[in-house]
């Protein structure tokens, strides 16, 4: 096997969604994404503690992306536009990952255990934002309604992304999206 190539952790992500896509998820092993990446079993745990997170590794980049973006936000920014200010980097994140994320989308959508994993890294991803504006001096119940809506935004404008042709096109959709929080908020 060939342990010694990097970005093994890559390698298994890559390997688990391409079988998650060809075979289903619940009937791939944690043996066989390792195989596939031409590791053992035994490096996946040491990269993910099952196979569900393979799924979830860019979690944590995108709350990082999103917490630096608020915290460049112009410091008279209302939440709203703090939390969005994030909308650049993140976009930018998701340009080169099209593929990848419409197929792990298709993986977490036919799997409700993936869905509710999904709706975890979200709230946990609100979470950090609500405490980022917090911090900033928002008020929390504005701070909690920002992150909120913000990361409804990105849900909503990431499943219209995921389900078009064009990778270029998240950025647009952000901004569609969060039009149209806005229109039916004033009606």
């Amino acid at each position: 096997m060939s342990r010694w190539k990097p970005d093994a952790a890559g390698r298994l992500v890559a390997a688990a969604l391409e079988l998650f896509d060809e075979q289903g998820y619940d009937a791939t092993t944690v043996a066989e994404i390792a195989a596939r990446a031409g590791l053992t079993k035994r490096t996946f745990f040491r990269h993910f503690t099952d196979k569900r997170e393979a799924l979830f590794k860019g979690s944590e980049e995108l709350e990082q992306l999103w917490l630096d973006g608020i915290a460049a936000a112009p410091a008279g920014a209302g939440p709203l536009a703090t939390v969005t200010a994030a909308f650049d980097p993140v976009a930018a994140m998701f340009a080169q990952r099209h593929h990848f994320a419409r197929l792990r989308a298709g993986v977490i959508v036919a799997n409700p255990e993936l869905q509710e994993r999904e709706l975890i890294k979200l709230q946990r991803l609100a979470g950090s934002i609500k405490a980022a504006l917090v911090e900033r001096g928002v008020p929390e119940n504005a701070a909690i309604l920002a992150a909120q809506s913000g990361v409804t935004v990105f849900h909503v404008a990431f499943a219209r992304w995921v389900r078009q042709d064009d990778p270029a096109a998240f950025r647009a959709l952000l901004d569609e999206s969060l039009e149209e929080l806005r229109a039916i908020s004033r009606a």
